[in-house]
């Protein structure tokens, strides 16, 4: 497989197999994502993995935070989304747009909105995946080693499609940060910034048919020179 061909077949994973994952082929991943771009080589990632009883843990942990809503917003100095008001309405166009194909596909109509919150909680429970793995940044970071961190998620997602493997990014980890702080035994520098969940995608799924759109490239880039 090329990198062109691992770009351009990556999707969020929604479905899963529970095939597991073996702990030396993710260690595998993990060593080779350690080349992921750095500024200054800071390297400014942490990372927890998860399978098995501590998977199911956080599970748990989810299901009793959240059990009356799993869909509320993030209440933190760092949200997941700015505030789409303020900004080009096309950036909320787009969010809105991918979250309709995918309640299409799993056949939940706008109208049902219980059964777009039941569907939402899959993501606390990683989809099904085997593995879930949990982005640890030291909140003294600057913009910038943010950045760098999702260079290390997305060359995770890139090396995941190689080996036939699927991968989602869940930035609605935020909600659970107090929780999974103490859980996870951080220090009072240290935050979950996200969470991937990572394993064999069900080819049977349709919600893994998804494939969202992106934006043309005249919308995108300005060329100069040419």
């Amino acid at each position: 497989m090329t990198v062109t061909e691992a770009v351009r077949q990556r999707i969020s994973t929604r479905a899963f197999l529970d095939t597991p994952i073996p702990r030396g082929q993710l260690v595998d991943l993990l060593e080779t994502a350690q080349r992921a771009p750095s500024g200054g080589n800071l390297q400014p990632w942490k990372l927890i993995a998860v399978t098995g009883p501590a998977k199911d843990e956080i599970i748990h942990l989810a299901h009793r935070v959240l059990a009356t809503d799993p869909t509320g917003h993030v209440t933190s100095d760092r949200p997941v989304y700015p505030d789409l008001n303020a900004v080009d309405p096309v950036y909320n166009a787009r969010r809105k747009r991918v979250g309709e194909m995918m309640y299409a596909r799993v056949g939940i109509p706008k109208e049902d909105r219980a059964g777009r919150t039941r569907w939402f909680a899959n993501n606390y429970r990683f989809f099904g995946a085997p593995v879930g793995l949990f982005l640890i940044i030291d909140r003294r970071m600057g913009h910038g080693q943010w950045a760098h961190m999702g260079m290390y998620m997305q060359t995770i997602a890139l090396l995941a499609e190689e080996r036939g493997w699927g991968t989602c990014m869940q930035e609605c980890w935020a909600r659970l940060r107090d929780e999974l702080h103490t859980l996870f035994q951080l220090d009072e520098h240290h935050m979950v910034y996200a969470g991937i969940s990572l394993g064999v995608p069900d080819p049977e799924a349709e919600v893994n048919d998804l494939y969202a759109e992106r934006a043309p490239l005249g919308e995108i880039v300005e060329f100069k020179g040419w």
